[in-house]
């Protein structure tokens, strides 16, 4: 298994507000500029979004696969994995919410596994990247 990267931000909205946005996959090619078209393939009991295939474009990265997620009963937390892909052989990822009085700690931490090999310092470099513009986004998305 791939090692992971893990990175947090400060939300100024309160967590139910945040999940919402990390929900609405529907939604995400509006403000999630690498990805560019999702599609949910099945739901939960709950409504929830249990499979989700994403199109992605991040300049030289580009890859459709399908993500399966479980929801914490909290509403805290999501969970996924990587349940297809062309460019990914596993996709293990997981957004965590913390309540600050209004204001939310998300902790996003992800493992990306890709077909190709790539040597382990440029495979965290690009997690991070990827990261840091996931939680800048959905900070921007969840405060507007």
């Amino acid at each position: 298994m791939a090692e992971q990267s893990t990175q947090s931000i400060e939300v100024d909205a309160e967590p139910s507000r945040v999940m919402a946005v990390i929900a609405d996959f529907p939604a995400y090619p509006e403000w999630a500029r690498a990805v560019r078209q999702t599609e949910v393939l099945d739901t939960d009991g709950d409504g929830r979004a249990k499979q989700v295939k994403l199109t992605l474009d991040a300049g030289p990265i580009k890859d459709v696969y399908t993500l399966e997620y479980d929801w914490d009963g909290d509403g805290l937390g999501v969970s996924w994995h990587l349940v297809k892909g062309q460019m990914q052989k596993a996709q293990n990822g997981r957004y965590a919410l913390e309540d600050l009085d209004g204001r939310t700690r998300v902790t996003y931490t992800l493992s990306v596994e890709l077909a190709l090999p790539m040597i382990g310092l440029l495979r965290r470099k690009a997690e991070k990247m990827v990261m840091d513009t996931a939680l800048k986004e959905l900070k921007k998305r969840a405060e507007g």
